[in-house]
């Protein structure tokens, strides 16, 4: 049985999938991919700086300061 809601129901879903496909359809030619002529370069420049930041507990540090010709 088809009602008038379910009949208008299918007629815009049909022009909805309509137009979807229309404007898929209009936008396959536009975009074009082309490689480069040249390499592609890229340059990083890059500074790598590494600090090392250390703390002794009060007895390593007496022990170091008694002991210091073994370091």
């Amino acid at each position: 049985m088809n009602t008038p809601k379910t009949a208008a129901r299918r007629r815009a879903i049909t022009v909805r999938g309509l137009a979807v496909l229309i404007g898929a359809t209009a936008l396959t030619g536009c975009v074009q991919i082309e490689t480069p002529d040249k390499p592609i370069e890229i340059n990083l420049n890059i500074n790598i700086r590494q600090e090392v930041v250390y703390r002794l507990d009060g007895d390593a540090k007496k022990l170091i300061e008694q002991n210091s010709e073994i370091f």
